[in-house]
């Protein structure tokens, strides 16, 4: 039976062996404090220092967005491996996703000709498209953003550190090298050992030190270029994070969109408790003016600074006060122009406050459990001296 055995070359092994002990040997000194270090120049420390700071917040970024994207750590235990062992990733339903179907088997059940029925299914029809919104917003930020970053740790970064250790190992060879030199050069004048003049020694020592000085040269050039290379890689990197900034932006617009339709489809459900559609872009814009209003206006100020131009109908007041409301008589009869109006019936009294801001044709009214809007001109205030707590 004949066995191949790999050829080992021992006299390699042998000189690794020995520089690896002389390696141990000078780092142990120089932790000791016993011997001499090369030390490296400024310029390189700070582009040393400058890759490690580059590493460390690089793998943060990248950890904290997948957590952003991904929030179950399981799941992402489970990308991680299935990416590793080149197979596609299971297809999850998010949370969204769970939501939206448990509201649309609801709706059905509760029935589909009802208003709570027809509003689930409704949302529940929302629910699913962001969630889709919630796909395609992951999917896209990993391959604009996260995927090219932990292209770069596991890429440039693991070659500069794979550089870097090598050109240690140079150093610590350098090092091992000038102790032999100062040794030899100290045993010049005695008599020869082991057959080797201290002269011999000394000439010996001395071409090494050349051969490891050349060495560690090259190196450190070769590492010096990688460490530069990282300012174009935050260039890149730049990009990328401008990419994952518009990903982001597309999908709030798109999730928008979505809430925007739903407020649409629950408004034109009708039903004994209409919907009243939220504009919040609407609502950011009154609250900031009111703020810089009230802080421009001083205590005398006229209080119509906070109105709205005559002859424009309001859509939903934004900050109504409930707390505080007066009663109201209907002069007459109004119908409902849409869903943000109350019906009114002439004689009938009502609880009504101001708008905010301020409307000069709308107030804002309470019918029982109803709410909406009251034209001003079809109601008598009744109580101008006192207001009614509800």
């Amino acid at each position: 039976m004949n066995i191949h055995l790999p050829n080992f070359n021992v006299k390699n092994l042998v000189k690794e062996a020995g520089s690896t002990i002389s390696r141990v040997v000078q780092l142990t000194e120089e932790k000791l404090g016993t011997t001499e270090r090369t030390e490296y120049d400024l310029h390189f420390q700070n582009l040393a220092e400058r890759a490690d700071v580059t590493k460390t917040w690089t793998e943060k970024i990248v950890r904290d967005t997948e957590s952003v994207l991904i929030p179950n750590p399981q799941n992402r235990v489970e990308d991680f491996i299935f990416e590793k062992i080149e197979k596609s990733k299971p297809k999850r339903l998010s949370n969204l996703e769970h939501l939206a179907l448990d509201m649309i088997e609801a709706g059905g059940d509760f029935g589909q000709d009802l208003p709570y029925g027809q509003a689930l299914i409704k949302a529940g029809q929302a629910e699913q498209k962001l969630g889709q919104c919630e796909h395609d917003f992951i999917a896209t930020s990993g391959i604009c953003f996260t995927q090219p970053l932990r292209k770069f740790l596991d890429g440039e970064m693991k070659t500069i550190g794979k550089e870097r250790g090598i050109l240690e190992s140079k150093r610590l060879d350098l090092d091992a090298c000038k102790t032999r030199v100062k040794k030899a050069r100290s045993m010049l004048g005695q008599q020869s050992k082991d057959g080797i003049s201290p002269e011999a020694a000394l000439e010996q020592a001395e071409r090494d030190l050349r051969v490891a000085q050349a060495e560690f040269d090259r190196q450190s050039e070769i590492t010096k270029l990688l460490l530069d290379g990282i300012s174009t890689s935050q260039a890149s990197h730049l990009r990328h994070l401008h990419a994952f900034i518009q990903t982001q932006v597309r999908y709030y617009k798109q999730c928008g969109d979505v809430m925007e339709q739903l407020q649409r489809e629950l408004a034109n459900l009708g039903g004994p408790t209409p919907y009243i559609p939220l504009d919040a872009s609407e609502a950011i814009a009154s609250k900031s003016s009111s703020s810089a209003g009230a802080a421009d206006r001083g205590p005398g100020s006229n209080h119509s600074a906070n109105s709205v131009a005559p002859g424009h109908r309001p859509h939903q007041p934004m900050q109504v006060s409930t707390d505080q409301m007066q009663r109201a008589r209907v002069l007459c009869s109004y119908d409902a122009k849409d869903h943000t109006e109350l019906n009114l019936s002439a004689n009938e009294v009502i609880f009504v406050t101001e708008c905010s801001p301020v409307n000069e044709d709308y107030m804002y009214g309470k019918q029982g459990l109803m709410k909406g809007l009251v034209p001003r001109a079809f109601v008598e205030m009744l109580d101008e001296e006192h207001d009614i707590t509800l």
